[in-house]
């Protein structure tokens, strides 16, 4: 697979101490991390109640994907998604392990709905009220780059009759939580990580808004060594910050781990 190609309108981006696109780019050219940042996200596409009962996952994915739509000019409601994440909501994960060894009467009916893969995606539909296809995967520590090859193939994807192919867009959004209870034991992932592109096949839909080339070859990807990485050094999502490096910088190239052997290589260019 080669030379798949769009436009990046939006981006949004939420990890422990950044909790903006613009605070991260900062964060990349000078080191500085802004003065009082939010321990958590609170997304305003869900209501005040909602707000505080969703799971940090649900809440960092919300946040990222309406600051991107939002950054794009695009109302939400109209795009199509993808949503990778490695492992889903590892604390939701460790409460169902141990309620069901411990008290399996006792499962909270809330928190069982929030279990499943696609938790994030439902939250978002809902409060945005989009009826578009929505995709949900993860391909472990190759989730990001796979989610962005899934959102570039609908994107390309021409089989579909649509008058206004020529505008067509769609959202990824990739995001983890930390491993608490007993699974840091056997998954070390620490920390809260969510960043989303809003992709588009316009090449000019947005001054200045970057351009990307995708190939899938044979390479090893290096792992990202770049202060956003170190920053969230731990989350499962950070092999996705090679791009957001490229991107905070300006650059040129990002290499992403696409599996075993493989890896996607972004080409960039900025007007």
């Amino acid at each position: 697979m080669s030379g798949l190609v769009a436009t990046i309108e939006g981006i949004g981006y939420w990890g422990n101490g950044l909790p903006t696109w613009d605070a991260a780019r900062h964060y990349v050219r000078t080191g500085a991390l802004p003065a009082d940042a939010p321990s958590r996200p609170s997304p305003q596409l869900l209501a005040p109640n909602e707000r505080r009962r969703a799971p940090e996952t649900v809440a960092v994915a919300l946040e990222v994907a309406l600051a991107a739509c939002t950054a794009a000019g695009r109302d939400p409601k109209t795009l199509p998604s993808v949503f990778a994440s490695t492992h889903g909501d590892l604390a939701i994960t460790d409460y169902m392990c141990t309620t069901l060894a411990e008290a399996p009467h006792a499962i909270s009916p809330t928190r069982f709905h929030n279990s499943v893969h696609n938790a994030a995606a439902g939250y978002w539909t809902i409060g945005a009220g989009c009826m578009q296809a929505t995709t949900a995967l993860s391909a472990f520590d190759a989730t990001f780059a796979e989610g962005l090859l899934e959102a570039l193939a609908q994107l390309a994807d021409d089989s579909a009759a649509d008058d206004n192919a020529d505008d067509k867009a769609i959202l990824l959004v990739g995001y983890d939580n930390a491993a608490v209870g007993a699974l840091p034991s056997v998954n070390r992932c620490s920390g809260l990580l969510g960043a989303a592109l809003v992709l588009s096949r316009q090449p000019h839909a947005r001054a200045h808004a970057p351009q990307l080339r995708a190939t899938l070859v044979d390479a090893h990807a290096p792992p990202p060594a770049g202060a956003l990485a170190r920053l969230a050094a731990g989350n499962a999502m950070v092999p996705m910050l090679s791009l957001f490096e490229a991107l905070a910088q300006r650059g040129d190239f990002a290499l992403l781990h696409a599996g075993h052997g493989r890896a996607l290589r972004l080409e960039l260019s900025h007007d």
